[in-house]
């Protein structure tokens, strides 16, 4: 016998199709979580440690992820993330924190107000599998941006460059092939630890639109929305519009005229040459196939 779906309840709220939003690192989740955040209903959180801890769980070591306990530890983590406290915004990541104006340890929303939650946390892509058994009803938005701009961020963001420590990924702690690395084949792993930062940061980036391809393929339209970087910041109106038909609810669009928003294309000015040459080699074959970058 089948059983029924299980109900999440925070805060004596039923959480139905919650949203999350998935990519490569500066691929734009988090500049969509503060657009949601200021949408009419919306708790949505970015990183804070319960969910953290559990994603780079699953991504050091994806067999975690498939096994029986790891629906319910997501689920325990994106319930302990999403309860509205008197000091829970005391516990948000800074990013989480600026985007919902927060300058006290909050809350930053009230449970009166709250119809639907989200969740952008930093690398959430690699645990799509897991979010979909934990909530069969869920919303999942991906985005796609440049890879030349994205290796870009990444190499002026300390937290990302991180983990390409080699404390960070050892043996015991990492399972390989590794999708988060972007190793596709664990006798890669010696040439992988002497590349560049640059090299590391482009496999990164094509390992996760390989994921997104797959989640295309197999998520039905009516749970996955694929937006792109470009059109967000090119024609807001219309990548909102599209947005807020897809979740069924309106959208605020007022972040994306920010002009501390990254523009695309910043990779012509922040990429020295031969890290350009190098994401350029490496991710050559994505890069070509989104239309970023000429066959030659």
């Amino acid at each position: 016998m089948r059983l029924p779906p299980h109900i999440l309840v925070v805060n004596g709220i039923k959480v139905r199709r919650p949203v999350f939003l998935v990519g490569a690192p500066h691929s734009g989740t988090d500049l969509l979580a503060r657009a949601l955040k200021r949408s009419p209903g919306f708790h949505v959180t970015m990183g804070r440690a319960s969910v953290a801890h559990v994603v780079y769980a699953f991504a050091r070591k994806p067999s975690i992820a498939q096994t029986s306990g790891a629906v319910r530890v997501m689920r325990d983590a994106l319930a302990e993330s999403w309860q509205v406290l008197p000091r829970s915004c005391g516990e948000c990541a800074e990013p989480c924190r600026d985007a919902g104006g927060v300058t006290g340890s909050g809350p930053c929303v009230s449970t009166g107000e709250v119809t639907r939650f989200g969740d952008g946390s930093p690398d959430l892509l690699y645990s799509v599998p897991v979010l979909l058994q934990a909530f069969p009803d869920a919303r999942f938005v991906q985005l796609i941006r440049d890879g030349r701009d994205v290796v870009a961020g990444m190499l002026d963001d300390p937290d990302c460059l991180a983990w390409f420590k080699p404390s960070r990924w050892s043996p015991e702690q990492t399972e390989f092939p590794n999708a988060f690395l972007g190793l596709n084949r664990d006798e890669h792993l010696d040439r992988w630890k002497g590349m560049p930062v640059a090299g590391k940061s482009a496999l990164r980036w094509r390992a996760a639109v390989r994921l997104s391809a797959e989640l295309r393929r197999t998520l039905p339209e009516e749970q996955l929305l694929t937006l792109r970087y470009e059109d967000l910041l090119g024609r807001p109106a219309q990548s909102v519009a599209e947005l807020a038909e897809f979740l069924e609810t309106r959208v605020s669009k007022v972040v994306l005229y920010d002009e501390r928003v990254p523009k695309a294309g910043a990779w012509r000015t922040r990429l020295r040459r031969p890290d350009l040459e190098l994401v350029e080699k490496v991710a050559r074959e994505e890069l070509t196939r989104l239309g970023y970058q000429r066959k030659r």
